[in-house]
Order: structure tokens, then C-alpha cells, then sequence
């Protein structure tokens, strides 16, 4: 007989784990389905989003209300050890995602966007089985086994015939429940220093840009008063075609990022054949990057990697030595400038607009001098390191928990 054990495994259990189909051990119950005016009041309700995010769920986790009577009450209310997938999404890989409740939440139902396995005994640690559901096997036999038409989609009988296997010393779960969620812990408490670095640099910005706080120079003087310019006076628009003989790294945008090279998934070979109908444009160190159509969703900032290759879609800009590229950053990319941006936007079909070049370098900004913007650039800088340091600690938490989740399940 195959010996069902996994890699990685603490001291002291031995036992082959067990191979189930999830009808052997689950009962699966669809979510409930309301008009949008009963949300936002009333009592808990677990959601799509509580599900995805989370592998294991408590109160407070939950963030939506749902209005009920007293028989929609009765028929979805929940309870500690329910195991939640989702059912329905834009993409095969988000579906079949699973998350357990922990701990009871009194007069708490669930959405009709996940499903509900309730365990007809008692035989799982809870947190144990948030952590089975998100292994890559069960995961990659969950997608196989659902549907895709214009959604994706699955179900309880779908997700019934999934098989899985599980160490049925009750001792054995609860040891690997409790070291995953000490992981998850550091996880979190990373990402909660994230958000407090995030919010400080926000705040501190908001003061800089506004002048509340100003710096001094190395003689501890005031740095002359701020100077209104128009762009052109700090940049010039670059408009070169990229070579079609040299191998640039193609860029794009990504939220929080700006500009940023493309994914190694991405199709190189598309790329070539594909300048042959779009003449993609060359950009170098410290250029300044916009697409007009896609400012508000953060397509904006300054390309910090070196030569490469963007969509002709995208405005670049050369910065000249009247401005410092790390402080224009920051300060070009605010709320405040990309709205006075758009009111030079022209078009009325969403996709369509532009903000010409040279409308752009018309627009009027205060300017610190060049040594000021080096002092702000260098202090927000520093916070950036600590930034892009806790990202990388929890981009090697998530692999590393990843790693354990492969070897610690069969």
C-alpha cells in the first residue's frame, strides 16, 4: 500500500494519513441571496471576500450585515468548524477557495456567493482544515473539477468529489493548525507595520508638499521660497521608437508601484511580433511615465529600472537638472497634481481620452529649489527603504509558508 505521509512532519506521528472524497465527510448547504437594500444593517454575514482573503475566519474577519427574519436565520446560520469555499468569479483560480470559522459567532449566515461544508462529525481541528482546503493539490483537483462559461463557477456536487487526504490523530492536526497560524501571525503583523509605514509616509508627504514642514540646509538656513514653474521648465517630452534589434525589458504599471518591469510569464515572443503593428517607445532612468486614460488609477510615476520598452499609449517625459526625478516622484504623483491633470483631458469616450504633451508641460506647479527637493527626496527615500525592506520580509514569509504548505500535506 501507497504510503499516504507528507514530507515534513513533526516527532512523534507515524500513522499513514487518511485518502477521503469531501461527500464522505462534509454536507454542502448554497449561501443566502438578497436584494442590495437588505445589506449594510442587521447581522453578520460571511462574505465572498472573508472567505477569499482569509484561511481561517472569526469575528473579525466579518465586516458585513445582511437584514433577516427569523426563518433565513435559522436556515444559514453558521457554526465553529463550517468550512466555507467560494463559488463564483471572474477567473477558474479564484473559486474553491476555502476558509474555516473558528470560533462561534452568534446569529451569523452566510452569502450565496460561497458554499457552505458543514463536517458530519466532529473529527477536524478547525484551523486544520483552513490550511487543507488552500494546498496546491487540493487546489489544482478543485479547478479541474469546475466550470467556466462566462463565470467561473462550482458546487457542491462538484466539490463533493474532490479527494484529499488527512492525518486522523486529532493531536497531529491541531500541531500543524498551530504552527501555520503562528505563521500567519508574523504575516500579519508584518503587513500591519506595512500599513502604519504607509500611513506615516502619507501623512508626512501631505505636510512636505504643503509646506507645513519645511527643511533646512546644511548650514541649518531656510531654503528660498517655493517658485511657481510650469513643467516644461523641468522636463521634455521623449518620444523615441524602441529598436526593434535590442532585447529592452517591456514595462507597465502597478499599483502603489508605478512603473515596473512586466511579470516573467509575459509572452516576449508576442512582444516582437507585436512591434511590428505598435511602434513601442524607449524609455530611459528616471523618466516620467502617464497614461491619460488610467490616471486615476495610479498610472503615473517615474521609471526608476533603466532603458526599456512601454506602450506608445503612455506620455515620457525627460527630466532635466532643474529638478530632482526621486523628489518629482512623490510629488507628481499626488491626488491633488493627477487632478489637475484631467482638467486638461480631452475626449468623451472613456478609453479615448488625452492629455496632450503639450497641454501637460503647460501645467503650472511650486517648485522647491533643486537642494530642497534633494533634502525631501532623500528623507522619503529613507522611508521607502523601510517600505520595500518589510515587503521583501513578507514576500519571504508567503513563499516560505507556501514551501510549508507543499511538504506539510500529503
Amino acid at each position: 500500500m501507497e504510503k499516504l505521509q507528507p514530507k515534513l512532519r513533526f516527532p512523534k506521528f507515524e500513522e499513514n494519513w487518511r485518502l477521503d472524497k469531501i461527500e464522505n465527510l462534509f454536507e454542502f448547504k448554497n449561501g443566502i441571496n438578497k436584494e442590495k437594500e437588505y445589506f449594510g444593517r442587521g447581522l453578520p454575514i460571511i462574505n465572498f471576500m472573508d472567505v477569499y482573503k482569509n484561511s481561517i475566519i472569526s469575528g473579525s474577519n466579518i465586516s458585513g450585515l445582511v437584514d433577516l427574519d427569523k426563518s433565513e436565520l435559522e436556515r444559514f446560520k453558521v457554526k465553529k468548524g463550517d468550512v466555507f469555499f467560494t463559488r463564483t468569479s471572474e477567473t477558474i483560480w479564484d473559486i474553491g477557495m476555502a476558509s474555516t470559522l473558528t470560533e462561534d459567532i452568534e446569529n451569523c449566515v452566510f452569502s450565496g456567493f460561497v458554499l457552505r461544508a458543514r463536517p458530519i462529525k466532529t473529527v477536524f481541528n478547525p484551523c486544520f482544515t483552513g490550511y487543507l482546503f488552500r494546498t496546491n493539490s487540493i487546489r489544482k483537483e478543485i479547478t479541474t473539477k469546475s466550470s467556466m462559461t462566462t463565470r467561473a463557477l462550482t458546487s457542491g456536487s462538484l466539490l463533493n468529489q474532490v479527494e484529499f487526504c488527512w492525518p486522523e490523530n486529532i493531536n497531529e492536526q491541531t500541531k500543524i493548525a498551530s504552527f501555520l497560524s503562528t505563521v500567519d501571525q508574523k504575516i500579519s503583523d508584518l503587513k500591519k507595520q506595512l500599513t502604519l509605514l504607509e500611513r506615516y509616509k502619507k501623512g508626512v508627504m501631505q505636510k512636505i508638499f504643503s509646506q507645513e514642514l519645511r527643511f533646512k540646509d546644511e548650514n541649518g538656513n531656510e531654503f528660498p521660497d517655493w517658485e511657481e514653474k510650469k513643467i516644461k521648465e523641468i522636463m521634455d517630452e521623449r518620444n523615441s521608437q524602441a529598436p526593434k534589434s535590442v532585447n529592452y525589458p517591456l514595462m507597465a504599471f502597478i499599483a502603489k508601484k508605478g512603473v515596473t518591469p512586466k511579470g516573467d510569464r509575459y509572452n516576449r515572443e508576442f512582444l516582437v511580433n507585436d512591434q511590428e503593428n505598435k511602434k513601442y517607445k524607449k524609455t530611459e532612468y528616471g523618466d516620467f511615465i502617464y497614461s491619460s486614460n488610467n490616471l486615476e488609477t495610479g498610472s503615473i510615476g517615474l521609471n526608476k529600472y533603466g532603458s526599456a520598452t512601454i506602450s506608445p499609449v503612455y506620455s515620457i517625459f525627460k527630466i532635466n537638472e532643474l529638478a530632482d526625478f526621486r523628489f518629482l516622484s512623490d510629488y507628481l504623483s499626488r491626488k491633488e497634481f493627477i487632478y489637475k491633470m484631467t482638467t486638461y483631458r480631452q475626449g468623451v469616450v472613456y478609453g479615448q481620452w488625452r492629455i496632450h504633451e503639450s497641454d501637460f508641460l503647460q501645467i503650472k506647479e511650486y517648485m522647491p529649489s533643486v537642494s530642497e527637493q534633494k533634502k525631501i527626496a532623500s528623507f522619503l527615500s529613507a522611508i521607502d527603504e523601510k517600505i520595500d525592506k518589510n515587503e521583501d520580509q513578507i514576500r519571504k514569509m508567503e513563499l516560505w509558508k507556501k514551501g510549508l504548505l507543499q511538504q506539510m500535506f500529503v
